[in-house]
């Protein structure tokens, strides 16, 4: 019936066009057949205060001369926008706007329009934006609006629009900027379709007169409650309203059940221009280079006093003392050009810290990998710093190849102390030669999220409160966030886990190996093992459980090579929220699965919170709506589909509400 009503609608307008041109002068015969459809726009404004339509001709041969007209270039006059912003025009739409097929834009807010909207405006095909905001419109929203299939920005804000919401919204496939319903007379519940709507769509529906729960499904479990304000009858998180009749043990709520994937697809930004890599500290680098040259030329050329972890049988001189502290010195002997390519660079001025007194002072391995050593240096004066030591074959002596890798190590170290965040380990100095990189960051002394919630040398024996827990995932989701937006070059993590997270004296976190991926690759001799992505972090790591943080789209065999991108590092966290809220490894799912899939099965199936949750959470009775709000930003990072994770930012911002 409402396609049969869409067919009469245009038909009609067509019926009205032929009248127009039956009854005007005969000049307009000249006018097309889109002008004849703005004519009829202007026959339907009653007052014009402000003469926004007096160059609307009918002698003219097109309308692409009209005030707030805008036509497809070489389009034969073809119309593409129709702009009246703010003229106080009165009067309705008409349903012969339908005949206007080129349009993309329609914009006129801030009228005085009445009337509904005409059902056949659903049949422009190449609609992309549509703003009636601040009219008189009344009536529904036309429940085939899901026919605009180009649509990416919709605001009927501040009319009196009644009715339920339409489901079909939440289908648009393309919708990605706006969506503003607010300040109208919209009734009933929200559908749960709308959880499909993508993350990065601003949904406003304030004002309304909207009841029942919030429901927690999909995108609308990352709105903030600004989102629903000034609807009384709305209950549910985000808001601080509880909905009647809730349960002491709330079950958990069926995740996307009966939504179109495709209709959350994420709109991309287009493509920054990349900014030439630069070095502002090479003047540094040449006095620090001459000074070792000189000074150091006898010290900075020794080997660490451990052999990598890689398995090989390498001999590394060292000095090491009754405790089983070593030094990142070791024989006395002079390398020959031991002065040849070295680099020391301090890049944060307050360090105090010199070459010298570094290579000299007592060192503790606390971590290895097959990417290097990580050890605690205590240098005679000041506090301890944290020193890693990457594992990387031999560079060649003073070749051009060998030249271009060192440039590339400053350009990457340079990037990394350049990434200033509270929520960031922060890079003090690096240390570059062709057979020895040193990276120097502020030691932390307490271990990492992992260590804290799964146990080790540093974990305390008192299980993580919720409340300090949520500030961690917080602070590294801010971290992460910050990474992933601070420089046009877009940044990538490419290896985050719970590890990875590394916490003070007070508990406060740092996203610590930013970066090391991309130096680690630096090694390689083919640029393609620049591109190394997350699956080859997790290969390197040598531990089953950092597969478990790989994306689904990285796992397949040629993902394994894939460059790291953004949408993994979402993945990636999401396990670590995972992680966060079950107290389990990302391996310990039950029947066989990783956690991730288990938590998803359990979620569909409805299964009791108290099944999933970390046992020792079970007594913070307050804390178990927001235990589930974090399980649903996980499940939403966590989505197999790339296109539907939300970005960083949006997930640092729904984790920050929670609290």
């Amino acid at each position: 019936m409402v396609a049969m009503a869409a067919a009469a609608w245009s038909l009609a307008a067509a019926v009205v066009v032929v009248m127009l041109m039956a009854a005007v002068d005969v000049e307009v015969a000249a006018l097309n057949t889109d002008g004849l459809a703005l004519l009829a726009l202007k026959f339907a404004v009653s007052d014009d205060p402000n003469g926004a339509l007096s160059t609307w001709r009918d002698a003219d041969a097109d309308p692409c001369g009209w005030s707030g007209v805008t036509c497809v270039q070489g389009g034969g006059g073809r119309v593409a926008s129709v702009e009246l912003v703010n003229f106080s025009l009165a009067g309705y739409l008409p349903s012969e706007l339908s005949l206007l097929s080129e349009l993309e834009t329609l914009s006129l807010p801030y009228n005085l329009l009445a009337g509904q909207i005409p059902v056949a405006i659903t049949a422009l095909q190449k609609l992309a934006e549509l703003d009636l905001a601040h009219n008189l419109l009344s009536g529904q929203i036309p429940a085939v609006i899901g026919r605009l299939v180009s649509l990416s920005r919709l605001d009927l804000s501040s009319n009196q629009l009644n009715g339920s919401l339409p489901p079909a919204i939440a289908g648009l496939p393309r919708l990605s900027g706006v969506l503003n319903l607010s300040y109208n007379h919209f009734t009933g519940g929200i559908p749960p379709e709308f959880g499909g709507i993508p993350v990065a769509v601003n949904l406003d529906l304030r004002g309304n007169d909207l009841g029942g729960e919030i429901p927690q499904v999909g995108s609308l479990v990352n709105q903030g409650p600004t989102a629903f304000d000034d609807n009384p009858r709305l209950c549910g998180f985000p808001l601080k309203v509880d909905c009647a009749g809730e349960k002491e043990d709330p079950r958990i709520p069926e995740t996307n059940a009966g939504l179109n994937p495709g209709a959350a697809v994420e709109v991309r930004r287009p493509p920054k221009r990349r900014s030439s890599p630069t070095v502002p500290i090479l003047a540094a680098i040449v006095v620090v280079a001459i000074v070792a040259g000189i000074v150091l030329q006898w010290q900075c050329r020794r080997r660490c006093a451990i052999a990598t972890p890689t398995g090989d049988e390498e001999k590394e001189s060292s000095t090491k003392d009754k405790s089983g502290a070593v030094t990142l010195t070791g024989s006395e002997e002079r390398r020959s050009g031991g002065d040849e390519g070295e680099v020391f660079v301090a890049v944060d001025e307050g360090l105090g810290l010199e070459l010298e007194e570094l290579l000299r002072a007592s060192a503790y391995v606390v971590g290895k990998s097959r990417g290097g050593i990580v050890y605690r240096v205590v240098p005679g004066r000041g506090p301890a710093v944290a020193v890693r030591r990457l594992s990387e074959p031999d560079d060649g002596d003073g070749s051009d190849s060998g030249w271009r890798r060192r440039r590339a190590f400053e350009t990457e170290a340079a990037a990394i102390g350049r990434a200033r965040h509270p929520n960031v380990a922060r890079l003090r100095a690096y240390y570059y030669a062709p057979d020895e990189k040193l990276l120097i960051y502020d030691y932390l002394s307490n271990g990492s999220l992992h260590t804290a919630l799964h146990g080790g040398p540093t974990a305390s024996p008192t299980p993580l409160p919720w409340s300090v827990r949520l500030s961690i995932v917080q602070g590294a989701a801010r971290g992460l966030s910050y990474l992933h937006e601070c420089s046009p070059r877009r940044y990538v993590h490419g290896c985050i886990k719970s590890s990875k997270i590394l916490l003070d004296d007070e508990l406060r976190p740092y996203v610590s190996g930013f970066g090391l991926a991309r130096l680690v690759a630096g090694a390689h001799k083919t640029a393609h093992s620049k591109k190394l992505g997350t699956a080859a972090c997790a290969l390197r790591s040598g531990a089953l459980s950092a597969l478990s943080y790989v994306a689904p789209e990285l796992r397949t065999p040629g993902g394994m090579a894939a460059a790291a991108t953004q949408k993994g590092d979402v993945f990636a966290f999401g396990v670590v929220l995972l992680e966060a809220v079950t107290g389990r490894e990302p391996t310990e799912g039950e029947g066989g699965l990783e956690l991730e899939a288990w938590v998803r099965r359990a979620f569909n199936e409805e299964r009791p919170l108290s099944e999933v949750v970390d046992p020792t959470l079970l007594g913070e009775v307050h804390a178990k709506k927001h235990v589930l709000a974090v399980f649903h930003v996980a499940l939403g990072c966590t989505e197999p589909d790339a296109e539907l994770r939300p970005r960083m930012r949006a997930v640092a911002d729904s984790l920050y509400r929670i609290g």
